[in-house]
């Protein structure tokens, strides 16, 4: 599985653990099994139920914090007064 491939079907817990770990080379069975369930993507696991990370894998991750968030659009209400406003 390539994380960067699927990324985005992640929830926003899965891909903070992912970003706060950058050092795991390999996930644990719990990540393993919520990533799964999250993509509908099945992947290989070693005998304790872990999933390799590939290099990909690492380099995507690692660069994830260095991305800056698109901040949210703000909302304005042109025919009203604004929240948080005290006219």
């Amino acid at each position: 599985m390539k994380i960067k491939d699927h990324w985005d079907r992640f929830s926003p817990a899965t891909q903070r653990w992912l970003t706060n770990n950058p050092g795991c080379l390999i996930l644990p069975r719990t990540m393993t099994e919520e990533i799964c369930q999250e993509t509908g993507v099945s992947v290989d696991r070693d005998e304790h139920g872990q999933a390799i990370l590939s290099q990909q894998d690492l380099d995507f991750i690692r660069a994830k914090p260095e991305e800056t968030p698109t901040p949210p659009p703000e909302h304005r209400f042109f025919d009203a007064t604004q929240p948080g406003e005290n006219r």
